[in-house]
């Protein structure tokens, strides 16, 4: 299949599985640039457009929502991109800007999400450079999506998760996050509590099991 039938199903699943502001976002977000960067940089590398999201929304430290251009969400990997044009860029940033922009990426990093940018120059002019840096890029992970490893890292994204959910964890929570069903979810807060990391919260007289909280210390061993 060529890339513009593909790409073409790719966005129709994509928005037909939006609503609300995560829909239209995607309907004007998904421009010239990031078409040209799948084009250009993503096609001739992979082939496919598999695990890839677009106008992906995720939190910011300030618990706001942000899209990023593009989210490589294979397994537990979480690759962010961006494409960014210089004189957008240039144009639309200031100083409280640059600082968000700056505390984003590295919050974003602290829930175990990488961040990479590329110019729209380099993607227009210089589409081989791209392709050589992205390669590069997701080659870091690889071992991440090896079955020996992705519990542990399923642990460990879990538990960041609830993290940035001030603590306390529900399976609904982990079935969005991770998008699996319910049955699957709750064996993984199990397994976590199993191992002392997480503690069930029970409400109610009759004890009803509605969500788990962070144990205490539990960080330390992510350190």
């Amino acid at each position: 299949m060529e890339f513009e039938e593909t790409h073409e199903m790719w966005i129709q699943g994509h928005l037909a599985n939006r609503t609300g502001e995560r829909r239209g976002r995607l309907e004007r977000g998904h421009l010239h640039a990031e078409r040209l960067f799948l084009r250009n940089v993503w096609w001739p590398l992979r082939g496919n457009l598999e695990y890839l999201h677009p106008e992906y929304e995720v939190s910011d430290w300030r618990g706001r929502p942000y899209f990023a251009d593009f989210a490589w969400l294979p397994g537990y990997v979480k690759l962010m991109i961006e494409i960014k044009g210089y004189a957008s860029h240039a144009r639309d940033m200031d100083r409280q800007k640059f600082s968000n922009e700056l505390n984003r990426e590295t919050f974003l990093y602290a829930m175990g999400c990488n961040v990479i940018s590329f110019a729209y120059d380099d993607v227009e002019q210089q589409p081989e450079l791209c392709i050589t840096l992205l390669r590069m890029a997701m080659s870091r992970h690889q071992a991440e999506l090896a079955p020996s490893s992705r519990a542990i890292f399923a642990e460990k994204e879990l538990i960041r998760l609830a993290v940035q959910m001030s603590g306390q964890i529900r399976p609904k929570d982990v079935e969005l996050h991770f998008g699996v069903d319910h049955r699957t979810a709750v064996q993984m807060l199990r397994k976590l509590c199993d191992k002392g990391w997480l503690l069930p919260s029970f409400r109610g007289t009759g004890q009803r099991l509605v969500r788990y909280k962070l144990a205490h210390n539990v960080l330390d061993y992510f350190n």
